[in-house]
Formats: structure tokens, sequence, C-alpha cells
């Protein structure tokens, strides 16, 4: 359990939590959601102990074991499995004294040291943590290489796959997501859902969250609401509350009016496309989710340029990929033949490295085509944000100054207007970029998008860093925008919202995907399982005979390994069976009606009930031996395969 009581905290000057009353219970996976700055990161310094508060108490259930994303890594030149497995340090040190035994020879001390490790998993740690990394993206052939040679993105991966590899009761999680694509954060979500301990998630992903959460922890100026459900459920219950704040009411009001009136003019020219289709339920339901988001502090447009071609723009058999100096061509998408349509609104999907930002960067032209045309349209105006785009800000100019520089006979009050709507209000305009957060560099990077007037937008996981109040201005604001949107991101009610079609991006090639999210889900689950498949088969076929007999063996000795977990099993499975017989007999014995009423029967009422509480007891003792003998054949087993 977790309680903060009467809890209050302050950073500086500011106040970030006052007064605060939460209670937390073992199990639960709480969302932590509220405004950057707010104070959830905070949060966990104080359940990690790294600040006391200034006022009131944190208490946790004692003997917790806490894992934690650190959010720096260093680039070490150790293999990233072996990164992962240090997460386990008492698995570390338990192995570090078994080589130690082994060396002095001392066979009693190596014993009890194999049993140790056997307790800890230790034997299955190996394809535990290669199953992490390679949920999160990485190959088998990348599990080996050494840290030091991924990017920063990457590395925050492995760290990741690192800490959810530590054992532990209390898992905390900060923007885990930020680095995934939507390969990935499928897997963390079906990772997360099974996850046995307790759970505090920062994110800023709504359809995340709702998969995983079952309460939501709400940073509301300065004091913690506990919300029972995901964040869906948060949101309507705290649009109900706030309904009844009658301040609220006109503004909410309109607010819901103004996408409605949105709706209605989508809906006049929706296609029959099952994504068309999909994000008119979704906008249906957008001016429900305004009034929960009625005090957000953003709210603008992206106006379209005022002249348009048709087509905007062209791709014609073109080779996509990059040249390096010797002449060498690396080559990601080939025969790509695409035309951008006026209005067009395009999701990007595929797996990671497929070449979805190389398709990006081409249609921008910053990268040109190794073979074919780009062919750009006569009023083309290109609106681009990259994962990297942050890094092209000025940070010794304000927000007012990135805006003037583009547009110098702009008005000031035009240019503090603008910006007010992108949460820069007041002096934060005039504030240097160097001092801003990321989610300040990231909306401010919008903000310059979006001044220019594109006609077409270019966004590439443009809500990294973003919190969930500026995701929903940044959705309402794409839904209505009037030019072509092509996007990749991994924030699926952003897609949902804003796009009308599919494109997959896969084995080299770019085509029109005929479904939505879910049927791109059950095509990616379907397409890992045949990569398995084949994997499997080509293992099998390229292995030398000595391998194979080595592999043999091996899957021997884990047999041999396997009978006494399923004479354990078996065991506790013909006693359940002799106890539930028995249980069934005095149950039926308490099924007689005259037992109750009888006063000569009492004794035998009394006898009968504590017999039933008896063998339930037994029958739950063996049905938790049963549970853990079948867990640990069931590792084994997948080890198994995994060897054959």
């Amino acid at each position: 359990m977790i309680a903060l009581r009467q809890l209050s905290l302050q950073r500086g000057t500011q106040t970030l939590i006052e007064g605060a009353e939460l209670t937390l219970h073992g199990g639960h996976k709480a969302g932590i959601v509220g405004p950057n700055g707010a104070g959830k990161s905070s949060l966990f310094k104080l359940l990690l102990g790294e600040l006391a508060p200034d006022k009131g108490q944190v208490e946790m259930s004692g003997g917790q074991r806490i894992a934690h994303m650190d959010q720096e890594i260093a680039a070490l030149d150790r293999a990233i499995v072996d990164y992962v497995l240090d997460g386990d340090r008492e698995l570390r040190d338990t192995e570090a004294a078994l080589a130690a035994a082994q060396a002095s020879g001392d066979a009693h001390r190596e014993a009890e040291l194999h049993g140790k490790i056997e307790a800890l998993d230790g034997y299955s740690a190996p394809a535990r943590a290669a199953q992490l990394l390679v949920g999160l993206g990485f190959a088998q052939r990348d599990l080996t290489r050494p840290l030091s040679d991924f990017s920063g993105g990457w590395r925050m991966r492995v760290n990741l796959a690192r800490t959810l590899f530590m054992p532990s009761d209390l898992l905390l999680l900060d923007e885990p997501t930020n680095h995934l694509d939507l390969d990935a954060l499928l897997w963390l979500e079906q990772w997360l859902t099974r996850y046995p301990g307790t759970l505090l998630l920062i994110s800023h992903d709504r359809d995340f969250l709702d998969a995983v959460c079952d309460h939501i922890v709400h940073f509301d100026r300065g004091r913690l609401v506990l919300y029972r459900g995901n964040y869906s459920t948060f949101e309507r219950t705290r649009a109900e509350k706030l309904a009844l704040q009658q301040a609220e009411a006109a503004k909410q009001q309109a607010r819901k009016e103004e996408i409605e009136r949105f709706v209605a003019r989508f809906r006049a020219k929706a296609t029959k496309a099952r994504q068309a289709q999909s994000r008119l339920k979704m906008l249906e339901r957008m001016g429900d989710i305004a009034l929960a988001h009625a005090d957000s502090p953003f709210h603008f447009s992206i106006p379209a340029a005022d002249k348009t071609s048709h087509p905007l723009l062209v791709l014609d058999e073109a080779r996509l990929g990059y040249r390096d100096d010797t002449g060498h061509e690396s080559v990601q998408l080939d025969d790509v033949k695409v035309t951008l349509l006026p209005g067009s609104r395009i999701g990007l999907l595929g797996p990671n490295g497929a070449g979805k930002s190389t398709l990006i960067k081409s249609l921008t032209g910053e990268l040109a085509p190794l073979a074919g045309k780009r062919v750009p349209g006569e009023h083309l105006a290109i609106g681009y944000f990259a994962q990297h785009q942050l890094e092209g800000l000025d940070l010794a100019a304000t927000p007012f100054m990135h805006v003037q520089r583009l547009s110098p006979t702009a008005s000031d009050q035009e240019i503090r207007n603008f910006l007010g709507g992108f949460g820069f209000k007041g002096d934060d305009a005039f504030e240097v970029a160097g001092s801003f957060s990321g989610g300040e560099k990231a909306r401010l990077a919008l903000a310059l998008v979006a001044w220019q007037k594109p006609n077409l937008l270019l966004l590439d996981e443009p809500t990294n860093h973003l919190d969930l109040e500026m995701r929903e201005a940044l959705t309402e604001a794409l839904a209505s925008f009037e030019g072509t949107v092509i996007i990749v991101s991994h924030d699926r009610h952003l897609l949902r919202a804003t796009v009308d079609e599919f494109w997959r991006v896969a084995d080299h090639r770019v085509e029109p995907f005929d479904g939505d999210l879910e049927d791109y889900r059950a095509w990616l689950k379907a397409r890992l399982e045949g990569e398995r498949r084949e994997a499997r088969a080509d293992k099998a076929e390229e292995a030398p005979r000595e391998d194979r007999k080595a592999a043999r063996r091996a899957a021997a000795e884990l047999r041999e390994k396997l009978r006494p977990l399923k004479k354990q099993r078996d065991r506790a499975e013909q006693a359940m069976e002799k106890v539930q017989a028995k249980l069934t007999e005095v149950e039926a014995t308490l099924g007689d009606a005259e037992l109750y009423t009888d006063p000569a029967r009492k004794e035998e009422l009394t006898t009968a009930l504590a017999r039933q509480g008896e063998l339930k007891s037994q029958l739950d003792d063996l049905e938790a031996d049963w549970l853990a003998a079948e867990e640990a054949l069931e590792a084994m087993e997948a080890e198994l395969s995994s060897e054959t």
C-alpha cells in the first residue's frame, strides 16, 4: 500500500502539492496525469526517497521492491542483453557467488547456490531478457551488440527493458512510450496489463492509459484526486464535475457546439472507407471529450494556405533511401507511387525501421529519391514537424522572436494572440527557449509550423513531450485542418481523430492498408508469428550437425528438469480431486434443510461446517501448489521450445 498523509511539496517558490491525501492499494495500476510542471516526476522522487516532503508523510508497505527507469543512460561497452540481466542484482550477486564456490571447489555451497538461482528463476533469465528486448523492437542479432552502438532513443528502450526485467512489487514508469513506435507500444501495453504488482504510470497517451490503468491520479491545482477506472472514465467523471460549476458551463457548451458543427461538416463528405468511418465515430465523441478539457490553457487552429494544387505532390516510381560518400546506396523503399490530393488525411503504419521517416523526408524534399521522380505542385506549401525539430530552435530567442523572424510585418498583438493559443501567454512569450522544458519546446516548434499556413502537413511523432491537454488541443486542430495531413504517431487517439486512411510501410513497399488500427494490430500479430516460425525453421536448417546434437542434449537435460515439476503438479492435481470429492460430500450434507432446523442435529451441523472450512483451506493450499508447479513448468517448456 502507498499512502500520502496531508502531504505538501514545494520546489523553489512553486507549490506543487498541498495537503494531499491519497491511498493506493497493492495491485493497482494508476495513471498519473496533469499538466507539465505539475509535479508528477517529483511524486516519483518522493516515493523513491530522493525528495522529502515539506509537510506530511509518505507511507509505504515494508519490503517493497521498487523498479524505476532512469532517464539518463551511459553509452557502455556492454552487450545490451547483459545490461538488461544486470537489472536483477540479487541474481547477478548469486551468480558471482556460484562462480567463486566453483573456483574454490566448495561442492556444498555450489549446490546451495544452484538451488537459489533456480528459486530466482535464474536459468530462464537470458531468455526472458531477450524476449523483453525483442518485444521492444530489437532484432536477435542486436542482443550481443554493445550499448554504445545505439542512439539515445534506442538506449532508452534498453533501459526500459532492464526496468521491466527487475524483480519488483512497485513499478514506476515516467513516459515509457516517448521513444517507442506503435508496434513496440502495443507490445508494452500487453506486458503491463499482465504485470502482477502495483504500477504508477506517467503518460500523455490516452489510449495507453485506457488499456493499462484501472485508476487515475489527477494533479489538480496542487491537489491529488484519485478516480476509479481508466482515462476515458476519468474524463467523463471530471466533465460531470466541471459541468456542475456554473462558471464553466457556458464555456463548455460553446466548445461542444463548436466541435459538433465541425463534425456535421465532416459527416457530409466522409467516405465509406473503414478508417473514415472510425474517424467519424471518434469525432462524434470529441464533443463530450472537450467538456473534460474546458479549462485547458491551449486552444488553437492551423490555418491552411489560401492556394493549393491538384495534385499537391507526386512520387513516381521512386526508390527511396540513402547514398553514402562512396556512392553506395542503402534502399529502404522501392517503386513508390503516391499521389497526394488536397484534403487527404493519411496515417503511416509499419514496423520499426521499415521506412516511415524516410518516406516523410522524401516527401519534404529533404531526401532526394535515389531513382524516379518527386513532382511538387505549383502551390505546394509544406509544414514539417520532425522528431528532431526541437534541435532546430534558437535557444537564445524567445517565442515572440521566432514568429517575428518568419513574418517581420506581423503586428505585435497578432503574434501574442497566436502564441497564447499554444500556452505562451503574457510574459511567457518573451522567455528564451533555452529555459524551456521539452514540452514547451515542442509546443513552440508546432506553433512555428502552424504559423506558416501549410497546405501539406507532414508530422513525424508530433506528440512526444506534449502533455494530455496539449495533445487534445493538437488533435482538435488537426481534425479541423483543411489541408492534407500525413502523420506518423504512436498516439492512437490522435490517429483515430485525424486520419481517413492508412498506408502500410513494410517490406520495402508503400501501399494502402484497407482497415483500421484494430485490423493493423491483427496484421502485426500474424506477421510476428510468421517471422518467429521462419526464424525457427532457418535456425534448424542452418545449425551444423554438432550444434544440433548439443541442442538435443540440452533439450534432454531440460526434459529431465521437467519431470519432478510434472510429478509435483500431478500429485497436487490428484490430491485436489480427492479433497474436492470430500468437499462435495460435506456440501451435500449441508444442503439438507433439516440439518439447520432439527435441534438434535446441531452437533452434526457444527462438525460439517468445520469440516467444510478445513477442506476449503486444504483445497486452497493444493491449488497454490498446483499453480506454482504449472507456472514453473510453463516457463521451462517455453525455454525448451526456444531451444528446439
